[in-house]
């Protein structure tokens, strides 16, 4: 089977004009339409083995996961999320791999409305390359440079449950138990948080997804906002499922900078703080203040109950210095 027949075959399917698509797989370039009042978010993240996932992944969990971090991104922004493109790199053509890849990544595809509109397959070692697109607002966005001092930082779901999923995977470890299965279906199939980036347009205007940990994440922010920040250790928000698994100190260390959560973290103005709150409670949504930005100048500081805790000495997850 040759390059195009496999894109056919798995990957060619029609899309519906509530997509936007005026030409999408067949050509050399997809052509997308914006109202005029509208703006497109674009992100690129490569996946590679051995590095972003383990080779045993399931092609399911692969497609799956590939598409959420992409969409996390988005979530992010505050962007509703509307193409994608997906070059991937394959060591042989295994149709049954490619028959459980293709219909795990339409399902996620079709969950979030998402049109696949284009990419390329070549031979190589394994990895993925995903552009998403979407839709934002003409005044509208979450940014990272917009923290501002006296917000509110808050965190979606919960921290440090992908790191242990993970630590799980790589330790092969046997006779799982219910919260164990649970913390590595929190590192495979991450929720991106899609309808809380959209909805946080209303109060927030600045986010970022939790992929390299919370501290080093939240360091972005900080950075390009020229800003500090004061994070309340005991306001964490640890699953029970991890903490079933890890003792206190653990947990939280895993919650700082395990990475691979995909939750949100985003800053609140302090008059908008009860408006949002009342929100998360009408809406059934899941997110805890953790901290404050504060004056550049302070730094970022971690407390337990108004004691100066020391940082972790690992920061986070960088390609260039570490592996998972």
């Amino acid at each position: 089977m040759g390059e195009f027949d496999l894109i056919y075959r798995y990957f060619d399917r029609k899309t519906t004009s509530s997509h936007g698509v005026e030409l999408a797989i067949g050509d050399d370039c997809a052509i997308t339409k914006l109202a005029p009042n509208q703006r497109l978010a674009i992100s690129t993240d490569t996946l590679v083995c051995d590095t972003h996932f383990l080779p045993n992944i399931t092609p399911a969990d692969l497609a799956y996961k590939s598409v959420a971090v992409n969409l996390s991104d988005l979530a992010a922004m505050g962007a509703t999320p509307a193409w994608i493109s997906l070059a991937l790199t394959l060591p042989d053509v295994n149709h049954q791999w490619l028959a459980e890849f293709s219909q795990s990544l339409f399902a996620i595809l079709d969950r979030y409305n998402v049109a696949l509109i284009g990419g390329d397959t070549t031979k190589g070692h394994l990895s993925l390359t995903l552009t998403a697109q979407g839709i934002l607002p003409a005044e509208q966005g979450l940014f990272r440079h917009q923290a501002q001092e006296g917000d509110w930082i808050f965190v979606s779901g919960t921290l440090g449950d992908s790191a242990a999923g993970l630590a799980l995977l790589l330790n092969q470890t046997e006779n799982l138990t219910a919260s164990d299965r649970l913390l590595i279906a929190r590192h495979l199939r991450p929720t991106p948080r899609v309808e809380l980036g959209i909805a946080l347009r209303a109060f927030s205007q600045c986010a970022i997804d939790i992929s390299d940990g919370l501290l080093a994440d939240l360091g972005h922010i900080l950075k390009r906002s020229r800003c500090g920040a004061e994070i309340e250790l005991a306001d964490l928000p640890l699953s029970s499922h991890l903490l079933a698994r890890n003792p206190q100190f653990e947990a939280e260390q895993l919650a700082l900078t395990g990475g691979e959560d995909y939750e949100l973290c985003f800053t609140i103005a302090p008059h908008k703080r009860s408006d949002f709150e009342k929100f998360l409670r009408s809406q059934g949504i899941k997110a805890t203040c953790i901290g404050r930005i504060v004056a550049a100048e302070q730094g970022l500081t971690l407390r337990r109950q108004g004691q100066i805790v020391p940082p972790p000495t690992k920061i986070g997850f960088d390609h260039f210095q570490t592996s998972k």
